[in-house]
């Protein structure tokens, strides 16, 4: 073996040992964790920023009237009075008249974030000395703020959590559970194993008097997204980002390649423009170059061995896991990776993308017509 060849067989098992390496820390992460006994229960106000009507909707920000908690109270953000949205809240609000909740309808111009806009009015009006964000398509367990809860300690600034996609429907949705749990999740639960959790948006508990103190929701409209602006501030305090001992579910559905490829794309213009030497790392993540180069320095047997332990690994992991485990979730797992590649050649070109009907991108927010 040359010594060219030497170099490749060993990058092919490096990586390989990192793969492994993420899938037994969240092995071992998931093994140790126990339900949160919460001896105290701060009052808590949850957010739920609701824009448009989708299929799960009435089931996801239903499950935030069913959640096992003392003290709490529900607002739903809306925009725009004549979203469809607000309609469907008001008759949640009407059918559950025994949890306190309410609809706030208006927009503002804080940040150049929509979202954050949004939720603007229900910062403001929130009773709780804990503030939940958390978006209209999770479904929320009924222990869902006790897992938060559970999840602070003195040097938690913020917790925080990935969703784990659910329910798909056709290839494509069966594709974006690929990229939500086997991709996202499992490095971002391997992460938090190691003490360097991030902040996902579909989950944000803040201690309000804590963030007030560091900017209020302006702080967190400074970066194309606000999990990455959270994680950014959260670190520079000195405090780290906890996530709960597991993470909660996104009903997925059905989708098209189309939906599928914008997201991961707009993640990954956001991942570019708040972390950008993690970026330029993310050739790594997945398993195309060490298969090439396991082809390249043993052949194609060697190749084929690496993809079995790399695959395996995944199946056997998301099994565990309960996470979407059919064949044609299987199938979609290296369809995901040969997509990794062309997601971050094209997020070279920029940072800017359109969510929600607006174009977004570093310092602008532009309302596009229509």
């Amino acid at each position: 073996m040359t010594l060219a060849e030497t170099l490749l067989a060993g990058f092919a098992l490096g990586m390989l040992a990192l793969h492994l390496g993420s899938v037994l820390l969240v092995v071992l992460r998931s093994a140790r964790a126990v339900r949160p006994h919460v001896s105290e229960a701060p009052r808590i106000t949850l957010l739920r920023p609701v824009c448009g009507v989708e299929p799960f909707d009435r089931e996801t920000l239903g499950s935030s009237f069913a959640l096992d908690y003392p003290t709490f109270e529900i607002i739903f953000c809306v925009a725009d009075p004549d979203d469809p949205a607000a309609a469907l809240v008001e008759d949640l609000i009407a059918a559950h008249p025994q949890v306190p909740a309410r609809l706030l309808v208006g927009d503002c111009h804080l940040t150049a974030n929509p979202k954050l806009n949004n939720l603007a009015k229900g910062w403001d009006a929130a009773r709780g000395d804990l503030v939940v964000m958390a978006d209209s398509n999770l479904l929320l367990p009924p222990d869902y703020l006790r897992q938060l809860v559970g999840a602070r300690a003195p040097d938690v600034g913020l917790v925080s959590c990935p969703p784990i996609g659910i329910r798909p429907a056709g290839a494509w949705g069966a594709l974006e559970c690929a990229f939500l749990n086997g991709n996202q999740a499992r490095l971002q639960l391997a992460a938090d194993a190691l003490g360097l959790g991030f902040a996902q948006g579909k989950t944000m508990m803040w201690d309000r008097a804590f963030l007030e103190r560091h900017g209020g929701l302006r702080a967190l409209g400074n970066r194309l997204a606000e999990d990455v602006a959270a994680t950014c501030l959260v670190r520079r305090s000195g405090l780290r980002v906890a996530l709960p001992h597991k993470p909660f579910a996104q009903p997925v559905g059905r989708r098209t390649l189309g939906q599928v490829w914008r997201r991961q794309l707009r993640w990954s213009k956001v991942r570019r423009e708040g972390f950008p030497m993690m970026f330029l790392l993310e050739p790594l993540n997945g398993p195309v170059l060490p298969l090439i180069a396991a082809g390249l320095a043993c052949g194609p047997w060697a190749a084929a061995t690496l993809a079995a332990l790399w695959y395996g690994a995944e199946i056997a992991l998301s099994l565990r896991e309960g996470w979407p485990s059919r064949m044609v979730d299987v199938v979609m797992f290296p369809v995901r990776d040969l997509m990794l590649p062309a997601i971050w050649l094209a997020t070279l070109r920029n940072t800017r993308f359109e969510w929600r009907g607006n174009a977004m991108g570093p310092g602008a927010l532009t309302k596009l017509p229509g």
